[in-house]
């Protein structure tokens, strides 16, 4: 398997997106999946991730949310970034659903058979894409759970929420919150909450704190991908 890396550029709801398109453009008719980056936007953490994930045997899109030209440099710009994007769920929306349809232009994207995964504000992302009623077959959540404001459609997804329990971005409340949306929803869900781990547990660079809130977690780092395989597997 060979696989590629394809800029894509394309209008949507709020302006000019610049996502990456990876996938093996041998592989013929597979699954698409849309890849949510962290509130800092795209950058190559999240094409390199996408590889992996191509390999699983999806056509993959890097979902560039913030617009082309806008990445976060430091905490203070990729939270006024974030801040702009969620302002208006509504908007974000039809943002999430634009990027959506822009996956089935990949070559190969099968039709009805997409999932898609979200770290971070992509968590929040892959959420509000289930919540919109999109034809998404498998959504897998690495954190931030809070519901918007607009009325959920029916779900359609599977969802896989891959939890670290110290993460002060989804305290108990928050997390038994979107247990009871996701269960009043009729959803199919399942949770699987990680110990000695909090937020950002899958970013090789950020190394844990002391408190164990924040940070690369080896253990769920590999657990919680394992996890995510199997969801694919059963899903797809």
């Amino acid at each position: 398997m060979t696989v590629e890396r394809h800029v894509r550029v394309y209008q949507a709801p709020g302006g000019t997106y610049e996502a990456m398109a990876v996938y093996d453009p041998a592989a013929g008719e597979q699954p698409g999946l849309l890849f949510f980056p962290n509130f800092m936007g795209t950058k190559e953490w999240d094409f390199a991730k996408a590889e992996l994930v191509a390999a699983l045997g999806f056509k993959v899109l890097v979902v560039d949310f913030y617009g082309q030209g806008k990445r976060g440099t430091d905490m203070e710009s990729a939270s006024k970034l974030l801040q702009e994007l969620t302002a208006d769920r509504s908007l974000m929306r039809d943002q999430l659903l634009a990027h959506h349809a822009e996956l089935f232009k990949l070559p190969g994207a099968k039709p009805g058979r997409v999932a898609a995964v979200g770290f971070c504000a992509g968590g929040k992302c892959v959420l509000d894409l289930a919540r919109a009623g999109a034809d998404v077959a498998g959504v897998v959540n690495h954190g931030v759970y809070d519901a918007p404001e607009f009325a959920n459609a029916p779900m359609n997804a599977k969802l896989l929420v891959c939890h670290g329990w110290n993460d002060p971005l989804c305290p108990p409340d928050a997390t038994v919150a979107l247990a009871t949306e996701l269960t009043e929803a009729g959803a199919d869900w399942q949770l699987i909450a990680y110990g000695d781990t909090g937020h950002g547990f899958t970013a090789e660079s950020n190394p844990l704190n002391p408190e164990k809130t924040f940070g690369f977690q080896p253990a769920t780092n590999r657990r919680s991908w394992q996890a995510m395989v199997n969801f694919f597997e059963e899903s797809f």
